[in-house]
């Protein structure tokens, strides 16, 4: 009988091992435990421009190709996760709520999907717990004014600014006005919606537990273009350290949502732009920004070195996600575009039907890409190469890399 009895208890716990290893989750899950949150903010990257149409030349992509068994169910549609629920602000015109599935990138031309999806996916076979995801987005905004975090205090102009404000006869107090109106609107915009998410759980996730509560578990941030392009306020980008204040910025970010959100050690994982690749492999056209990327994805990694943050922030290198071969075929595209749009000139005026029109465009590509080629070119992307391309293969590269990050700092 003592056979019988202990081959019913290894039974379970077997079991219990397997299917915490087949999910990807850790043995030790406390699925009644508290319900685990985490907060994705940024610009646009982070709301996701990767539409929905782009998932299945995925397959064409040997990097991005293994993840694509877990963001589609056997209908090839996207996956509904059953325990990894999002609330979403800046990526539509209204606040997205509900389980998370492809759809909560950017609104327009959409279903999109931004770095949320795969991280939901990811961070839940992490976790093998409850995940509660609380995006807040919006496209075209800076950390040096929209996001500016409280501690960093008020922007002040700097002197080239104040001289070019000068030269167009612009009204200074004016401009400080609305400068100090618009600076950290977007931080308190970000915080607003968390506490509005975090003091009503059960309107997103019907399934919360007020008795076990809920974790703060982690921060994700995914921004930088809009500071990066900003000569008038990094008037020495081009030289090293000429992004020094975005780095600053952002460890002063760091310490303003923990104290902010009262969790000191709030793990933060921070997305490095990547646009374009690793600047080392940059070609002929890129080296004329060569020098201003590599200077500000320093400045963008640089809290993480940091002693105060040791263990507690992390960074993923974008960059390593960015699909050259397919950026390669759009350099290629480029070199033709001013006879297709003769061609299309063509067509509008009426110098051609739109069907030779359409036979002479189609030959031009054919003529310059082989069917392969092709297939990736007009399957592959959606959007522009500032958008990571509109890639779901990139994109949900990333947001594996996000969680993959965040498990590393988790207890």
């Amino acid at each position: 009988m003592k056979s019988d009895h202990r081959q019913k208890r290894i039974l379970p716990i077997a079991l219990t091992l397997l299917f915490a290893i087949g999910f990807g989750g850790r043995a030790d899950a406390e699925p009644n435990g508290p319900l685990k949150v985490f907060i994705l903010a940024g610009q646009s990257n982070m709301q996701g421009h990767a539409q929905v149409e782009t998932f299945e030349a995925m397959r064409l992509n040997p990097k991005a190709a293994p993840l694509l068994k877990d963001m589609v169910g056997p209908n090839g549609e996207p996956i509904v996760c059953e325990r990894v629920w999002i609330s979403s602000i800046g990526s539509s015109d209204q606040v997205q709520s509900g389980r998370l599935t492809a759809g909560f990138g950017a609104q327009a031309k959409g279903p999109k999907i931004g770095p949320e999806f795969t991280f939901g996916i990811y961070m839940q076979q992490h976790l093998n717990e409850p995940i509660l995801i609380i995006k807040t987005a919006w496209g075209g905004k800076s950390l040096h004014t929209d996001f500016r975090p409280p501690g960093a205090g008020p922007y002040t102009f700097t002197e080239s600014q104040l001289e070019t404000f000068q030269k167009q006869n612009k009204d200074l107090d004016q401009l400080k006005t609305e400068k100090a109106q618009a600076t950290g609107h977007y931080y308190r915009m970000m915080m607003d919606h968390i506490r509005s998410v975090l003091d009503d759980i059960p309107s997103v996730y019907p399934d919360y537990d007020s008795a076990s509560g809920y974790e703060l578990s982690g921060f994700v941030w995914f921004q930088g273009w809009n500071d990066m392009v900003d000569r008038g306020v990094y008037p020495n980008r081009d030289q090293p350290g000429g992004y020094d204040a975005y780095g600053e910025l952002l460890a002063q970010l760091i310490r303003d949502v923990r104290k902010d959100l009262d969790v000191p050690r709030l793990p933060f994982v921070i997305g490095v732009m990547g646009v374009g690749g690793p600047t080392d492999q940059y070609g002929p056209d890129q080296q004329r920004y060569k020098g201003v990327h590599q200077n500000f994805r320093d400045a963008m990694a640089f809290p993480a070195s940091l002693p105060e943050f040791e263990g507690s922030v992390a960074t993923v290198l974008t960059e390593n996600y960015w699909d050259q071969k397919v950026a390669r075929l759009r350099d290629r595209e480029k070199e033709i575009q001013p006879e297709v749009k003769e061609l299309q000139e063509a067509i509008k005026s009426g110098k051609i039907s739109r069907e030779q029109g359409q036979q002479q465009i189609d030959a031009l590509y054919a003529k310059t890409f082989n069917d392969r080629e092709l297939e990736i070119l007009q399957d592959s992307t959606s959007n522009f190469d500032f958008h990571y391309m509109g890639s779901a293969g990139i994109l949900a590269q990333i947001g594996k890399g996000f969680a993959d990050a965040m498990a590393t700092l988790l207890p």
